[in-house]
């Protein structure tokens, strides 16, 4: 479950067992928790699911995955190569 980045008290990681899905992160603030589907080529992001997370959770973790996109990418294609 390699952690790849902490931001305003976010964790965004992946679970090592999903190898066979479409990029994606997990992310946990507190006892909040969500996936998102990450579609780097066309720059967008799908929540997957949500637990425990306000309106303003879901709109701050959003822009961190936005900001942070290419970083996603480059971590998931180096996460995926070790396997």
């Amino acid at each position: 479950m390699p952690t790849i980045l902490h931001i305003k008290g976010w964790r965004i990681f992946f679970y090592s067992n999903e190898n066979r899905e479409h990029m994606h992160v997990h992310c946990r603030k507190g006892n909040a928790e969500c996936k998102f589907w990450v579609f780097y080529d066309e720059f967008d992001i799908e929540e997957a699911y949500s637990y425990n997370l306000t309106i303003g959770q879901k709109r701050e973790i959003r822009k961190i995955i936005f900001e942070h996109m290419d970083y996603i990418k480059e971590a998931w294609d180096e996460f995926q190569n070790e396997k």
